[in-house]
């Protein structure tokens, strides 16, 4: 018999927010965490501005060991780890925390730390490489270092699928408990690529937003739109077995009913023609939760500000949805923290759930030019304070990975 999932826990740290109500309080007051890039020297870059955790302090929260042996979006990891962690209120005494699971991803890893060690093995010879750079370095690491730091010993896993992995470790920690594998599951992502290397590599490839007006810079759906704001951070979930959470009289936010994931088999960086391989993992979704597609009140979209991918998902989002498309709300909330490469989906499906909970839906800030590639409801610029019962989470990444989540109110007896 299949299992229900519930979401009894959140934590985040974010471009502009430290926790989940603080970036949440962000979004609500249209708040744009981009600014001018301050973590390298950017000249010589033509891209200038970035999403950053501004000032973030490492010991703030970790003492200066741990600190010093963590890769920055590791560091992210345990903060907002702990902090859904705490907000479930599992505990040894009410779970046993050998069926709790850790599914975090990165879609990059500790590329920072890559940076600094090759600079290191260069300029002073292997003899003085770290012998802390494989493990700062590796993509596990940021789920391996919560299980330890938790004390967690369930099955402990990190899905690297570029932009769409922590969607896809939502999705898998989703399947995982409903067939009974695990009781509770911290899912989610978690990202800090922002460095000379990282910029380089996505500037040269022409997908970075040469903006200098931080609020003309991610601009999703809007035909001005000329590449993504590279972000910054973590968001994460706590994924429970509904039947436990029920038993430990855990506070339930959401549930999650739908995953579908799929494949382009098409090119390394741009979507399939039309979205189709993302309409296809939308239908996967709408099929797993079984509803029908005029039941999804809103979107939250993957909305990157390229031309290609948001052209696409509104053919995608179409292509799933057919005449209920003409109605759903959709927004990208990355002109909010930017692009938060494989943790964007462990933020979005945290905003997806809060416009459940407190039922308004994001807009899609600094819009301004209507295009018509981008006919849907973007929700432009003003919140909407509307019924919002099913949700939806997309993520896409390079390499043709498409992942979608459907998250629904929590309705107790059903």
């Amino acid at each position: 018999m299949e299992k229900r999932v519930v979401i009894t826990g959140m934590g985040a740290i974010t471009p502009i927010g430290r926790d989940v109500e603080d970036t949440w309080r962000g979004i609500k007051e249209k708040k744009c965490g981009i600014d001018t890039i301050s973590l390298f020297d950017s000249t010589g870059y033509k891209t200038s501005l970035d999403a950053e955790v501004k000032d973030f302090n490492p010991l703030d929260y970790l003492d200066a060991k741990q600190a010093k042996r963590l890769d920055r979006s590791s560091q992210f990891a345990l903060v907002a780890a702990r902090e859904a962690f705490q907000d479930s209120g599992i505990t040894e005494e009410n779970t046993d925390l050998e069926r709790v699971g850790v599914f975090v991803s990165s879609g990059i890893g500790g590329l920072k730390t890559i940076q600094e060690q090759c600079q290191i093995n260069h300029v002073k010879g292997n003899n003085r490489v770290s012998p802390m750079f494989i493990p700062m370095a590796i993509a596990n690491m940021p789920a391996g270092n919560i299980a330890i730091d938790l004390g967690v010993k369930g099955e402990s896993i990190s899905i690297v699928t570029a932009c769409a992995s922590s969607t896809h470790a939502i999705g898998e920690a989703y399947k995982t408990i409903k067939y009974g594998s695990e009781d509770v599951i911290l899912a989610g992502g978690t990202e800090a690529s922002i460095c000379e290397v990282g910029m380089a590599g996505f500037e040269n490839m022409k997908a970075l937003s040469h903006a200098t007006d931080k609020n003309r810079a991610s601009i999703p759906f809007d035909k001005e739109r000329s590449g993504f704001v590279m972000g910054e951070g973590a968001g994460i979930v706590v994924l429970e077995e509904l039947e436990h959470a029920l038993k430990r009289g855990a506070n339930i936010y959401a549930e999650v009913i739908g995953y579908g994931a799929t494949s382009d088999a098409y090119h390394i960086t741009s979507p399939a023609p039309e979205g189709e391989g993302g309409a296809r993992a939308m239908k996967r979704a709408i099929q797993d939760a079984n509803i029908q597609p005029e039941e999804i009140d809103y979107i939250n979209a993957h909305g990157t500000s390229t031309h290609l991918n948001d052209s696409c998902e509104t053919m995608a989002i179409k292509k799933a949805l057919g005449e209920a498309s003409k109605k759903v709300m959709v927004s990208s909330t990355k002109g909010n923290i930017g692009h938060l490469l494989g943790a964007a989906g462990g933020v979005e499906a945290i905003f997806c759930t809060k416009a459940i909970q407190e039922q308004i839906v994001p807009p899609t800030i600094n819009y301004q030019e209507k295009d018509e590639e981008c006919d849907l409801d973007v929700v432009p610029n003003e919140i909407r304070k509307v019924p919002v019962n099913i949700a939806m989470s997309n993520s896409l990444g390079f390499g043709g990975h498409n992942a979608s989540i459907i998250v629904r109110k929590y309705k107790g007896g059903e």
